[in-house]
């Protein structure tokens, strides 16, 4: 079992920018692909950015492009989601989530609200 927990969300105005980070526990970090998903009041959950388990071939939304940069510590057992120039239509519940290709994890989310 793996085990995700979000934190570092807030409430910035347009134009700022917020860190989230996502701590995992249990079986091997490094064997997971990590990502980022976001869900606003009434919508689906969308993809945000995922990373490889090298941290390399970092992959984003096209929503989120040159704004958002995602970035794993394998020793932390830590994904990181660097978040700039947030717009209002960014506010949503953060959601990390681990793949290792037969199981997938999530966590239970951190709020970003954006305010105009």
């Amino acid at each position: 079992q793996v085990q995700l927990v979000e934190s570092g969300g807030g409430l910035v105005q347009a134009g700022g920018s917020l860190r989230l980070s996502c701590a995992a526990s249990g079986r091997t970090f490094s064997s997971y692909v990590m990502g980022w998903f976001r869900q606003a009041p009434g919508k689906e959950r969308e993809f945000v950015a995922t990373i490889r388990l090298s941290g390399t071939s970092p992959y984003y939304s096209d929503s989120v492009k040159g704004r958002f940069t995602i970035s794993r510590d394998n020793a932390k057992n830590t994904l990181y989601l660097q978040m700039n120039s947030l717009k209002p239509e960014d506010t949503a519940i953060y959601y990390c989530n681990a793949d290792n290709g037969h199981s997938q994890y999530w966590g239970q989310g951190t709020q970003v609200t954006v305010s105009s």
